[in-house]
């Protein structure tokens, strides 16, 4: 099934989704997907560096998927003009430019169309500066066989970890994954995803994670951040 069969879907916050073409399931939350991205990428990822006032800040993302966490932190770099921003991201599966077209993100933001659409329409494989203080770049590669190749150690000070859920892409989820996010934190970085299942935990703290668990968006009682200690090697 191509993911050019695609589906808008309507969550419960006014915000749309995507129906995945490929793996037939929903890219966010059904109880919402703006206050599910806000919440456990922005609240509890991004809010924290952002009040330490860094001169920049580095996130790795995995799974691009509708751009909405992407818009969420361009959005807030617009805001913090003494910030760098440098946004990679890794995703197989691009959704085609008339589903991009139809998500409703801008109007429930209240930003311009164009702040969505050029996320997507950036080239892949290669770095764009989309403003003064914000970088992306793409990459429809396998991760995490190859992001060794894209990606130097340490790299990350953010992964907001957004794959389909374990039973839709199990290799994402497993131990060599986790390991590879551990390589490409830099220390005291963070990775925070919505998945909180007992084994995925258990395999965070396998290759050297410290795992919280944070509340959770609405319908959802916990979440998870894995954090690379200082010194850890």
């Amino acid at each position: 099934m191509g993911e050019g069969q695609a589906k808008i879907v309507l969550t419960a916050d006014g915000s749309h989704s995507v129906r995945s073409g490929h793996f037939g399931v929903d890219y966010h939350s059904v109880h919402g997907a703006v206050q599910e991205s806000q919440h456990v990428f922005i609240k509890m990822g991004l809010q924290p560096l952002l009040e330490k006032d860094p001169p920049q800040i580095r996130i790795l993302e995995m799974g691009f998927g509708t751009g909405l966490n992407a818009l969420l932190v361009r959005l807030i770099a617009d805001q913090r003009p003494d910030i760098q921003f440098f946004y990679r991201s890794f995703e197989q599966f691009p959704l085609p430019a008339e589903v991009i077209g139809g998500l409703n993100y801008p109007a429930v933001l209240g930003v311009s169309p164009t702040k969505l659409t050029s996320l997507h329409e950036a080239k892949w494989e290669e770095p764009a500066s989309l403003s003064d203080n914000f970088s992306l770049a793409k990459y429809q590669t396998e991760f995490p066989r190859k992001s060794a190749e894209i990606i130097s150690s340490g790299w990350a000070d953010l992964i907001f970890y957004d794959a389909f859920a374990p039973a839709s892409q199990p290799e994402l989820w497993e131990p060599e994954a986790m390991k590879e996010c551990y390589r490409l934190l830099s220390d005291g970085g963070q990775l925070v995803t919505y998945c909180a299942k007992g084994q995925f935990k258990r395999d965070l703290k396998s290759v050297g994670f410290r795992v919280e668990c944070p509340a959770g968006p609405p319908g959802k009682r916990e979440m998870t951040r894995g954090i690379k200690e200082l010194g850890r090697p």
